[in-house]
């Protein structure tokens, strides 16, 4: 059985490439840039704004989990916003996936959060079945956005400007 603890910077290159393993089984190999300079910053470095735990089998990485902090500002309280989850395919069925995630419940019931979610590309089925098995339920009446690359660069360069009507 694994241990669950908290990223060290001497985990970083590990991470880095489980997010490898990660861009890969979601067949986007060639999309990762992040190096393990920036992982490092974000993770270790004067005010971090990311976190992450590991899966640990005697002192071997096999998994980790990568979060954030969101707001509720309905509920007034935070939450946990899971970028990444990812166990070694060698590693699954042994509980690393389930303890990591048991691990941010407890973070965030301890500390009040009112929520961890995440993100699952719709033809992940495995992955689908197995968050359901935990209780986890899809927000069908939301849909993901995300203004990136040329598309965010022009519309940020258009400058703030107030509209009546906007």
């Amino acid at each position: 059985m694994s241990r669950i603890r908290a990223a060290r910077p001497e985990d970083v290159p590990t991470i880095l490439q489980l997010i490898h393993d990660l861009a890969t089984y979601e067949h986007e190999p060639d999309a990762v840039r992040t190096t393990a300079e920036q992982l490092r910053d974000a993770l270790f470095g004067e005010a971090p704004s990311v976190f992450a735990h590991v899966a640990d089998v005697d002192g071997d990485v096999v998994g980790f989990a990568l979060w954030f902090r969101s707001f509720s500002t309905w509920e007034g309280v935070h939450g946990i916003y899971l970028e990444d989850l990812y166990v070694r395919p060698d590693a699954r069925g042994a509980g690393h996936g389930k303890a990591l995630l048991r691990t941010l419940a407890q973070h965030a019931t301890e500390r009040g959060y009112a929520r961890v979610e995440w993100s699952v590309l719709t033809w992940n089925t495995p992955s689908i079945e197995f968050y359901r098995s935990l209780g986890a339920r899809p927000q069908e009446e939301w849909s993901t956005f995300r203004l990136t690359g040329d598309a965010l660069a022009a519309f940020g360069a258009r400058g703030i400007t107030a509209q009546s009507g906007a």
